[in-house]
């Protein structure tokens, strides 16, 4: 059994026994140093919410978030509506993707860190710590979103594409992603901004992406200031 819960919109792991780091983990400043324990996420919850023709009317762009951490069962909902799984006996997922082959992952960066969203385990995987979220965009904002999320194409799963169709699908299926979350956003109330401004180099170095991994966008996630 887990003897730990993870406090998500701070991204600090926060142990029953008043332990406030990963065992074994300093938190050096600057330094974005490689966790291991998997953290499981409340099941989601795939009721209510505002109508659809609400939602559409509400769906916005805002560039100013509060600090105010996003919780557990928050995060799990809006994990789960960007491209969770939504047919467990298929495996099929709430956006679309080219031939089905879901090549896009992705990585949930707070304050204290990086994690890839494992939709069918339905946790995640910490990859870093360190304060990150500057790397996901070179707006000032994203350094105070309590959430970045950041959408990373896997092109090696595209096996009788070329690279123009590779970038294209992807691109594509990212879009989806990013749509479902500005709806959820909407109908939740919290504000959302997805951008591609971002030093691609230094975050895919972060996130330690391999050379087939390639960061498509980046959208910001938290309480409206």
């Amino acid at each position: 059994m887990k003897l730990a819960k993870w406090c998500f919109g701070a991204w600090s792991l926060c142990c029953m026994a008043g332990v406030s780091s990963l065992p074994g983990v300093s938190l050096a400043q600057g330094k974005a140093q490689s966790p291991s324990q998997e953290l499981s996420l409340p099941p989601p919850q795939m009721s209510g919410g505002k109508p659809l023709m609400e939602v559409l009317k509400e769906r916005r762009t805002e560039r100013a978030y509060s600090d105010k951490p996003l919780p557990p069962q928050m995060l799990s909902n809006l994990l789960w509506a960007a491209y969770g799984i939504n047919r467990p006996a298929s495996g099929d997922r709430t956006a679309p993707s080219a031939h089905n082959v879901q090549e896009i992952s992705i990585y949930v960066v707070t304050a204290k860190g990086a994690a890839l969203y494992d939709p069918a385990a339905n946790l995640l995987r910490p990859v870093s710590l360190g304060d990150m979220r500057a790397l996901t965009g070179k707006q000032d904002f994203v350094k105070s979103a309590p959430v970045n999320l950041v959408y990373v194409a896997d092109f090696s799963k595209f096996k009788d594409d070329d690279d123009e169709y590779k970038k294209f699908y992807s691109a594509t299926d990212t879009g989806f992603i990013s749509q479902n979350v500005y709806l959820f956003c909407a109908s939740e109330g919290l504000a959302t901004m997805v951008r591609a401004y971002i030093d691609q180099s230094a975050l895919a170095r972060a996130l330690r992406l391999n050379p087939n991994q390639h960061i498509m966008l980046a959208q910001s996630v938290g309480y409206p200031k």
